[in-house]
């Protein structure tokens, strides 16, 4: 039988703790004046990523398929959001009701998913992403034929509403639901997905159910990333959400490490700040960065930390349950059974 790990109630009051000082320094860190606008605004562009990188792992990496659209889901996610907080939502009660538009957006970016994990229980690999790829597409093409939204031209006028601390609380919702998503049940025949479509439809898993539930959840929080974007410039276009902007996404992910909120979290971050650390190169930072991403994966494919975690991301009882502690605790508990 697995063993349990015991109750340690001081681990949990300790991460809430971090959790709840991080909220309060991401709150009051605009109005202290430690920080310039131009880095904050990086700060919140890295957040942002973080949400983008940890939602595409989620189908890229845990459930082993290869979707390069995700721009697409963004997009939706910030043109919904913006319409509404702008044309639904009086100006003063804007502020409150956020996490409503944000919300609402990233349920428009989960009806577009649909469009995804329909094709996609009959595709894998190389013709999944021709599917996302050509959703990509649609998605920018139609915006830019809808003059309600701006054309072309694009869309502006949204209350700058995003700021660390609203980005600071989505990123950690989405990384605690992915979390607790990739270890229940359902996250098992994500990996099980991965691993061997067919021998798991074999065994009795419902693979259509969760290659549906995963492509929702993932281009949900795609389109949250885009309502912070969206109120974070106050300007969004068509030609923000092309395949540039998925590729990028791609590479943030594979640079962190396949299969790992970990790597999720330190690929976005790593490529952020590298790509704002080398804008002095001009264009050519865009030489730069990807040549470095490409030495990485003759070095080291799966990426920093491909299919790693550190142990704050994995559940209590899933570290507990290891056959390494769990053997270690057997044999102790046998010495002491020991006259």
């Amino acid at each position: 039988m697995p063993i349990r790990a015991p109750f340690t109630p001081s681990r949990s009051w300790v991460g809430a703790a971090v959790l709840l000082a991080g909220f309060i320094v991401m709150l009051r860190l605009p109005h202290s004046g430690s920080i310039n606008p131009y880095h904050l605004q990086i700060l919140m562009y890295i957040g942002i990523n973080i949400i983008l990188t940890a939602s595409l792992n989620l189908v890229n990496g845990y459930m082993g398929e290869f979707s390069v659209g995700h721009a697409g889901f963004m997009a939706v996610g910030a043109y919904i959001s913006s319409l509404v907080s702008m044309r639904l939502i009086p100006w003063e009660w804007q502020g409150y009701l956020f996490p409503a538009a944000l919300i609402a957006g990233g349920l428009a970016a989960s009806l577009v998913g649909l469009c995804v994990a329909f094709p996609s229980f009959r595709t894998r690999g190389d013709y999944l992403a021709i599917v996302t790829l050509a959703l990509n597409m649609i998605v920018k093409s139609v915006i830019e034929n809808i003059e309600a939204v701006g054309g072309p031209r694009g869309l502006l006028g949204m209350m700058r509403l995003t700021s660390p601390a609203w980005v600071y609380v989505w990123v950690v919702i989405t990384l605690a639901v992915i979390r607790s998503f990739v270890y229940s049940g359902y996250g098992r025949g994500v990996l099980s997905i991965r691993e061997d479509e067919v021998a798991a439809d074999i065994v009795g898993v419902d693979t259509r159910r969760i290659k549906l539930q995963a492509f929702l959840l993932s281009s949900f929080f795609a389109g949250i990333a885009g309502g912070l974007f969206a109120h974070l410039l106050q300007y969004i276009n068509p030609a923000s959400f092309n395949i540039v902007k998925s590729t990028e996404v791609l590479v943030m992910v594979y640079l962190g490490g396949i299969g790992s909120l970990t790597g999720s979290v330190l690929g976005a971050t790593v490529y952020t700040v590298l790509l704002e650390a080398l804008r002095f190169l001009g264009l050519w930072r865009w030489v730069v960065a990807p040549l470095m991403l490409v030495l990485l994966m003759v070095l080291r494919p799966t990426g920093i930390m491909g299919f790693r975690e550190l142990s704050f991301f994995i559940p209590r009882d899933e570290r507990w349950n290891r056959p390494g502690k769990g053997e270690n605790v057997g044999a102790a508990e046998s010495g002491r059974a020991q006259p």
